[in-house]
């Protein structure tokens, strides 16, 4: 909602080509039905979360002051992504004491970090879509902050999240399949991301920011396989 000015084809000077056909910035709904849908929404979420002991409670709640800011941060700051990455991998830190009710920060604090730094690649992929838009409508984002040399740093941040989701698996003493699956397999496709990607080409860059599920997966993939070796090694 906080968008709708940026995104609405009707302001020809920040308007954002890709964006100005959402539903409420092409006028196809309403701020009172979008803020009646948030209500609805956040409802919904709060059912989920007070289904949880009151540590996790506390501790799901104080994320949504990310959650509230991250839209203004592209006006001023270039690093909004960042932000992003601090509020849309809060469940890294959540899961554990949600099953055991306490915190074990050895584990998921290097899980948090790592995601993180998965978000500052693939939404600084999606963000040089925009850029040129970008720029014209007076926004900021990591696309624009790195330039030419988005390569080394995405470069930089693959291997801090690769890195960091092995010392999570490590404290957390995973397995062979983990390592295998999670790390290796993820690290080669990062590396595939980004060695193929055109930062010039916005279909391409959509492409690879939507192979991030596959991204997603393969951490997925090897810490299932990993709990089921587990279990046929106890038997």
């Amino acid at each position: 909602m906080w968008d709708r000015d940026i995104d609405n084809k009707l302001r020809p000077l920040s308007q954002v080509e890709r964006t100005k056909v959402r539903p409420l910035a092409s006028g196809a709904i309403t701020p009172f039905q979008a803020l009646s849908f948030l209500g609805l929404q956040l409802s919904c979420g709060l059912a989920v979360l007070t289904q949880l002991n009151w540590y996790s409670i506390a501790l799901g709640a104080s994320s949504l002051s990310l959650v509230v800011v991250y839209p203004y941060m592209k006006r001023i700051t270039y690093w909004p992504q960042s932000v992003l990455g601090l509020a849309f991998n809060w469940g890294a830190l959540l899961g554990w004491p949600a099953m055991l009710g306490s915190s074990d920060w050895t584990v998921t604090m290097p899980l948090y970090a790592g995601g993180v730094c998965w978000t500052l690649v693939y939404d600084t992929i999606y963000a040089h879509q925009d850029k040129k838009d970008d720029v014209h409508a007076g926004v900021k984002s990591t696309a624009l902050r790195f330039g030419a040399r988005t390569p080394q740093w995405l470069a930089l941040f693959s291997t801090s999240f690769v890195s960091l989701t092995a010392l999570a698996g490590y404290m957390n003493a995973q397995g062979v399949p983990f390592y295998t699956v999670s790390v290796a397999g993820t690290a080669a496709h990062l590396a595939w991301q980004l060695r193929t990607v055109n930062y010039e080409d916005p279909k391409d860059c959509w492409n690879k920011f939507s192979s991030n599920k596959w991204t997603g997966g393969l951490v997925w993939a090897g810490v299932v396989l990993d709990s089921a070796w587990r279990g046929f090694a106890s038997v």
